[in-house]
């Protein structure tokens, strides 16, 4: 969604003399708005992201994004990047706050998941992907969102009404999982995938970048205590040490972002995991606690993904890929 207007002062806030207690308000009225349209939390998050920076540098600096060059293009200065991804007010200037938003995707038992993994001749697709495309399904919600928003600010009148929104879903520089974090919505886990507790992982995020100054929330303490249940069980041992992951030996990244050939190392490992991995997240016990998806589009598994063979697929004509 385009900017609405540009902020002289780098913040619109609401006019009133009881402006602090008008922002939390806005703010959880802005919060029931997401809920109605589908998502299932949303959090306030400032727009100071140092620290997940320089954890940004080191990784990139280890090389661990591999192909991915757009992780280090606009990643931090020091890593040679435009700095881009950590500065939210670079990509959108005028924000000082981050509405962040997540919303469920499960669309089978873990347990059924995990029995998938176990027939030889199944073609394994990780269960993200055999829904509706997300990025299309979040981007018209957070959309939706902002229009909310605006219609909430309209009375108001002066610079709150003409406040900047622009709504991001893994589709540009933004530090999706340390602005999630920040916001209150999960702990980084030791496979570096946002969790909670009473949900688990299996869910998407979404941002809206803001002009208007909300008071953020408290962050969530970290429940991973001494289990390493997704080191052990990462079939190609990416996850190298505890919320670090080397993207180079992912199945996720062998499947979907390298343009050539797996490396033949990895081949007999990826058994018959064609398009993505979930094994991080299937063994992970805050995932007994994992939620069914509730909005349609992910729920309906698109063309059969969830039990086609690869036979199947190895027959597929270029028409019908």
């Amino acid at each position: 969604m385009a900017p609405s207007a540009a902020q002289s002062d780098g913040a619109a806030q609401l006019d009133g003399a009881a402006q602090p207690d008008g922002a939390a308000q806005l703010k959880e009225r802005i919060r029931a708005h997401g809920v109605a349209l589908g998502f299932d939390a949303i959090g306030f998050a400032d727009i100071d992201l140092q620290q997940a920076e320089a954890g940004l540098a080191e990784w990139l600096r280890a090389g661990f994004h591999g192909e991915m060059d757009y992780m280090a293009r606009h990643g931090p200065v020091s890593a040679g990047g435009s700095g881009l991804r950590a500065q939210p007010a670079a990509l959108l200037p005028g924000t000082v706050s981050v509405i962040t938003a997540r919303i469920n995707y499960l669309s089978a038992p873990v347990e059924q998941l995990e029995q998938g993994l176990t027939r030889a001749n199944q073609a394994y697709v990780s269960v993200y992907a055999r829904g509706r495309d997300y990025h299309k399904v979040l981007r018209n919600k957070l959309r939706a969102l902002t229009e909310c928003i605006d219609a909430e600010l309209a009375p108001h009148g002066g610079s709150a009404s003409r406040a900047t929104h622009r709504p991001f879903t893994d589709s540009a520089p933004v530090m999706e999982v340390a602005l999630a974090e920040k916001s209150g919505l999960g702990w980084r886990g030791k496979h570096t995938l946002l969790l909670d507790r009473s949900v688990g992982s299996f869910f998407f995020l979404g941002e809206i970048y803001t002009s208007l100054a909300l008071p953020p929330d408290a962050p969530v303490s970290d429940h991973c205590g001494q289990c390493f249940a997704c080191k052990d069980a990462c079939p190609t041992g990416a996850i190298t040490g505890p919320y670090q992951v080397d993207a180079r030996r992912c199945i996720s990244y062998l499947t979907i972002e390298i343009k050539g050939a797996i490396p033949e190392e990895f081949r007999p490992l990826i058994g018959n995991r064609i398009y993505g991995c979930d094994d991080c997240q299937l063994v992970c016990p805050w995932n007994k606690f994992a939620q069914a998806a509730a909005e349609p589009d992910f729920v309906k598994v698109r063309n059969g993904l969830d039990s086609a063979s690869l036979l199947d697929l190895f027959a597929w004509s270029a028409v019908e890929f």
